[in-house]
């Protein structure tokens, strides 16, 4: 098993992979089937060692042919293998019914599934549907997958977890909940982002040796973000260069009630290494804003006249940290429209502009699900359903990038791969994460980043950050404040100076 690639696929370029493979560089279908079981057997001993009994249910596909292979390969390792049928085996696929007749030839004997068999498992492997399942799970194969995720045991699953879309990360009823996934070919896109992750526990990858000339005919659908695929791009410091050389980041925000989300954001682009940080908040916050963390300037902001002179001085905008959505709020984002500025839009921002859409080629808008919903007019059950193609719709409603946020945040752009961030953890589901969001891709774009790299980079090290932070203290308690630190770091984990 290799390292994670980066690129992802849908399950209908994955059904293409196999066809050039088999068609066109002559592995046949059967070798392919092999291939997975032996790459299966392999993980299969590197994370349950001591594992000597398989209880393998398979369905009536290629990934129950997938689970013949393992069997048969398990048992001629000696393990202790019972294998268990779903389905009438007389629509098996004709590499599936080669695979379960090398397994009968070889003395083993395939029984109908029961849910008590599972007891007596040290591992219990899921075969039962590949990725090409789009319909809901009911009947017998829902009471089997309920059975197995409430074995007790755990759960190994064959290429992708039965159950889970592999285009989108939903759950079509009921679906397998493994502590390790194997997948095979090509990455399936489903399976990083929304409940993809909790369904398949640990990935790992296997290539099945698949030519690398197969992959070129297929354009993958999307492609994981890296740290070190984008930090490259934020440019060296000179060691005569000053303050004005790395941009002026204004933020707006910070209604009545509301100062802390405009303070967050506002520190979390010195962070990653803006020049300068001004905050034009209302009246009454201005003097309390920076008493924490006095390097940000911060403008009692009125009106739109008052606001012009610190546009005028600024190099990126970022507009909606506690924003609200009254007449102040819509005179500001109103005035920063008017500017050429590159613009992070978050927040309320995101909930004004949702009432009267509009393009702009010079923004990044950085909405959660909520908020996409309204950009969009459509429910957040909708959103959630296809992430991949509400961030699509997002960018090309609104132009510019969009950012959709969530469990696999998303990066679209014109003319480059749907971007997807696997970094990130549930202790970031609180308060104030989207604003310090907002303001580190606000600080690399004064920097001289381009919308597309400050996205991706923004949103690879927020989530990092997090991830980081949860290492020190743990997941729950974990607070938005708490990435500062982190956010310096990894913003330097590149060569400083010419």
């Amino acid at each position: 098993m290799a390292i994670l690639p980066l690129n992802l696929y849908t399950a209908a370029q994955v059904r293409e992979l196999d066809r050039r493979t088999i068609e066109e560089f002559g592995i046949s279908g059967a070798m392919l089937m092999e291939r997975a079981g032996k790459a299966s057997l392999e993980q299969l001993r590197k994370h349950w060692p001591q594992a000597q009994r398989l209880v393998i249910i398979c369905g009536v596909g290629n990934n129950g042919g997938d689970g013949y292979v393992l069997a048969r390969l398990a048992r001629k390792a000696e393990m202790y293998v019972s294998i268990y049928q779903l389905g009438d085996n007389s629509k098996l696929s004709t590499d599936a019914q080669a695979a379960r007749q090398m397994l009968l030839d070889s003395g083993m004997e395939i029984l109908p599934f029961q849910p008590q068999v599972l007891r007596a498992a040290d591992v219990v492997i899921d075969a039962i549907f590949g990725t090409g399942l789009s319909r809901g799970v009911t009947g017998q194969w829902a009471d089997a997958i309920e059975a197995i995720n409430t074995c007790g045991q755990p759960v190994f699953a064959m290429d992708i977890p039965s159950g889970l879309h592999a285009d989108t990360g939903n759950i079509l009823g009921i679906a397998i909940k493994a502590q390790v996934t194997a997948t095979f070919g090509g990455l399936k896109q489903g399976m990083f982002t929304h409940l993809g992750p909790d369904y398949c526990g640990e990935i790992a990858f296997d290539s099945l040796s698949i030519p690398p000339e197969a992959y070129h005919g297929v354009t993958p659908s999307a492609r994981r973000i890296t740290l070190e695929d984008h930090i490259t791009k934020l440019p060296s410091r000179a060691k005569a260069g000053h303050k004005g050389d790395y941009g002026h980041v204004v933020i707006i925000g910070g209604e009545r009630g509301m100062p802390g989300a405009a303070r967050m954001a506002g520190e979390a682009a010195y962070r990653v290494g803006a020049g300068l940080v001004s905050i034009a908040t209302r009246e009454k916050h201005a003097s309390l804003l920076n008493l924490a963390r006095p390097e940000l300037m911060c403008y009692g902001v009125e009106s739109a006249e008052e606001l012009k002179p610190l546009l005028n001085r600024a190099t990126t905008l970022v507009i909606g940290p506690g924003l609200g959505q009254d007449l102040w709020g819509q005179t500001m984002l109103a005035e920063a429209l008017n500017h050429s500025h590159p613009l992070v839009v978050d927040a309320d921002a995101l909930n004004l502009l949702a009432s009267q859409p509009r393009q702009h080629n010079r923004w990044i808008i950085t909405p959660h699900p909520g908020e996409a919903s309204r950009l969009l007019n459509i429910n957040i059950e909708e959103i959630q359903a296809d992430r991949f193609a509400a961030v699509q719709a997002l960018q090309q409603r609104y132009s510019g990038v969009a950012v959709l946020k969530g469990n696999g945040s998303l990066v679209c752009s014109t003319n480059h791969p749907l971007g997807l961030c696997t970094a990130g953890n549930p202790g970031m589901a609180s308060g104030g994460m989207g604003d310090v969001l907002s303001g580190t891709i606000a600080g690399l774009l004064a920097q001289g980043l381009t919308l597309n790299n400050a996205a991706h980079l923004g949103v690879t090290i927020h989530a990092m950050a997090g991830d980081r932070a949860a290492r020190e203290g743990g997941e729950r308690g974990l607070l938005a404040s708490d990435l500062m630190e982190h956010l310096r770091q990894l913003a330097n984990l590149q060569q400083i100076g010419p």
